[in-house]
């Protein structure tokens, strides 16, 4: 290794992990964080291998100059190592920073992990503990940087670095960190979906009853507000060519101004005309009443195709104030793929103006409302539906209904924290742990 690239690395170690000083020290309630060892290859001292039940499928673990080697036997070995931690306080902030290499690894989100399991008397509180977010990735280096608060009860904690079918490649964990920390700060959202159904009406009469949703939208505080689908056509009688529009056109520019007067963001569908071409539309409206983000309708029910509506084919996920949001349009939720694209690529929210329903379920058979709460289960997402049938929701990652519109009109809304991590019983943050077990390499029959 050249001085230089060595040089780099202790840099950013000295970055990752806050400075050496005495104090820092002091904090630190990791043993032999940066896994010094006095007699190589044997593992540091203060930390344990961990291997499979089946010891033919374990990673080589052993230490090396530049830190600890794990090495996968297999494509599909496992293996790492473990500490104890003691001195662990419930309702206590902990931040875990950790700095690794990574040599030939080509999924390193996949195969590379960083676990926080809590304990009390010796014993854990959650079999699956908490991954930490990461690795960032920056050339060979990855890095962990997570803060996480002990539960009520917790007295222990076991720190836990893995290494998951490293396909041929191999991780040099080099310093990991464990310090009492400020707790993070909530990322409170009021959340907001409308249920109106207009009908006897105009283009132009339902783009000002869609306003007073925004006005009343912003009278409750909200941070964003979903409206419907299409929502010049919903109640008319009008054609499709009777309502199409470019966008930007004259009805974001209203539905900007009523954006901007409550300082809301706002979702919505209209029929969206381009040259010759005409797509359904969901548009995403900042505070301040422009256009932010469009996302063009993919999958297309046969009312739509007939038509001559032309489908999209991007799946954009948007930055906000607040967090990052997505945009799909009624028949999408009758696929599996959409959400999970989504929540791929980042989307904490996902917004979905919808013609169609959110009934509960009948007759055994499973309706729009059961669906849209799988949905956000499946992903780790919140699901916002504004429908025209059944009822607007606000949907938690959990598939909890945090709001119905409960056969009313109106805007419905919740107070979120994207910041919250519900663990499910057994397997744990769903959201961290999913997108890590996808297996995409079998996933190939699904583009035949």
């Amino acid at each position: 290794m050249g001085r230089q690239l060595m040089t780099c690395i202790l840099c950013i170690v000295c970055l990752v992990c806050g400075g050496v000083g005495g104090a820092d020290k002091a904090n630190e309630l990791v043993v032999n964080p940066t896994f010094e060892s006095s007699e190589k290859p044997k593992v540091p001292e203060g930390w344990s291998v961990w291997t499979p039940v089946w010891d033919k499928a374990g990673c080589r673990v052993q230490s090396v100059d530049e830190g600890l080697l794990v090495t996968g036997t297999d494509p599909y070995a496992v293996g790492g190592v473990l500490q104890e931690i003691k001195g662990i306080e419930a309702g206590t902030a902990y931040a875990i920073k950790t700095l690794c290499e990574f040599r030939n690894v080509p999924a390193a989100y996949q195969s590379v992990l960083v676990r926080v399991s809590w304990m009390r008397g010796g014993k854990l509180l959650h079999p699956a503990g908490m991954l930490a977010r990461g690795p960032t990735i920056e050339g060979d280096l990855g890095r962990f940087d997570d803060v996480f608060v002990a539960p009520d009860g917790a007295d222990g904690a076991r720190l836990s670095l893995e290494v998951k079918w490293p396909r041929g490649g191999s991780v040099v964990w080099k310093h990991v960190s464990m310090r009492p920390a400020a707790k993070p700060l909530p990322r409170k959202v009021k959340v907001g979906t409308v249920y109106l159904r207009p009908r006897n009406s105009t283009p132009q009469k339902n783009l000002e009853l869609w306003c007073g949703q925004i006005d009343a939208a912003g009278k409750l505080g909200l941070d964003i507000v979903c409206l419907g689908e299409t929502i010049k056509a919903v109640g008319t009688g009008c054609s499709l060519k009777q309502c199409a529009e470019p966008i930007p056109g004259p009805s974001t520019k209203q539905l900007g101004r009523a954006a901007k007067r409550n300082g809301i963001w706002v979702v919505a569908s209209l029929s969206e005309q381009v040259g010759d071409i005409v797509y359904n539309t969901g548009v995403l409206i900042d505070r301040r009443g422009r256009i932010k983000g469009k996302y063009r309708k993919i999958h297309l029910p046969r009312e739509e195709w007939k038509k001559g509506v032309r489908p999209g084919d991007e799946y954009p996920v948007f930055e906000t104030d607040f967090g990052k949001v997505a945009i799909q349009i009624c028949y999408d939720w009758f696929f599996t793929e959409p959400e999970s694209i989504f929540a791929l690529r980042g989307a904490e929210i996902i917004f979905a103006p919808t013609w169609g329903n959110t009934l509960p379920d009948a007759d055994g058979c499973v309706n729009g409302e059961t669906v849209f709460r799988v949905r956000a289960r499946d992903n780790g997402v919140y699901m916002v539906p504004s429908v025209y049938d059944g009822n607007s929701l606000v949907i938690d990652p959990m598939g909890k209904i945090l709001a119905s519109s409960g056969g009313k009109s109106g805007v419905f809304w919740a107070e979120i924290d994207l910041n919250n991590r519900e663990t499910l019983d057994w397997v744990g943050h769903w959201r961290s742990i999913g997108l890590r077990h996808r297996m995409q390499g079998t996933y190939g029959p699904l583009l035949k």
